[in-house]
């Protein structure tokens, strides 16, 4: 699958906010954020104003961003809430919070959703007792999401779980650090996700 291979940092710029790409760093002085805070390129400076379908567009291109998902898993995500009881744009969102490699990083187990997703390739994470290394696998309420007994020594899950012991765990969500597990008590409301995005943007434009 095609991945974005250029600076993360320059993705987070274009957008104009943080989208937590590069793990801990975002939270330091060090994020490119903090200290240019305008768009890469020569005329990055410069502000433009947005058609209707360019702001349509940047929504959609910074959610993809933020969970790190191509093109064609977006699509695919968009009609299975297109076709899901709901409202289109929540249960969209709700089935990106779903994905395995987003809840091993909102436990605190992966610095990024990169790195979550590295981490699961791996084959370091279970649900409910059998090993899963599928990052897009879709949790639902109940599933247990541990860390295999083989992989607990491994030294990127004990520096996570130490550096991101002040991480708040969303409410949906319970973590065990004693056993390096987590439950998802329910699945993701709107209000449970921190995305400052306009999902009502990513339905008009697919509609077109």
């Amino acid at each position: 699958m095609a991945r974005y291979k250029d600076e993360q940092c320059r993705i987070c710029r274009r957008e104009g906010q943080k989208l937590f790409l590069k793990g801990t760093r975002c939270y330091t002085d060090k994020c490119s954020i903090s200290r240019r805070n305008y768009a890469p390129g020569q005329n990055g400076q410069k502000k433009k104003k947005l058609s209707e379908y360019g702001t349509q567009l940047r929504e959609k291109q910074k959610t993809k961003a933020f969970y790190g998902v191509s093109e064609k898993q977006f699509r695919k995500y968009f009609e299975m809430a297109s076709s899901t009881k709901g409202i289109t744009g929540e249960v969209l969102l709700q089935i990106l919070e779903s994905r395995l490699d987003n809840i091993v990083y909102r436990l605190g187990y992966g610095s990024s959703r990169a790195q979550s997703r590295m981490l699961v390739t791996h084959g370091t994470f279970e649900v409910n007792g059998q090993k899963v290394d599928i990052p897009s696998y879709l949790v639902k309420a109940g599933d247990v999401i541990s860390v295999r007994e083989i992989r607990k020594d491994n030294g990127f899950i004990k520096l996570n779980v130490e550096e991101n012991k002040a991480r708040p765990v969303p409410e949906w969500l319970e973590k065990d650090d004693k056993n390096l597990s987590g439950k998802v008590i329910r699945l993701p409301s709107r209000e449970d996700v921190d995305l400052p995005v306009e999902e009502h943007l990513i339905v008009e434009l697919y509609s077109k």
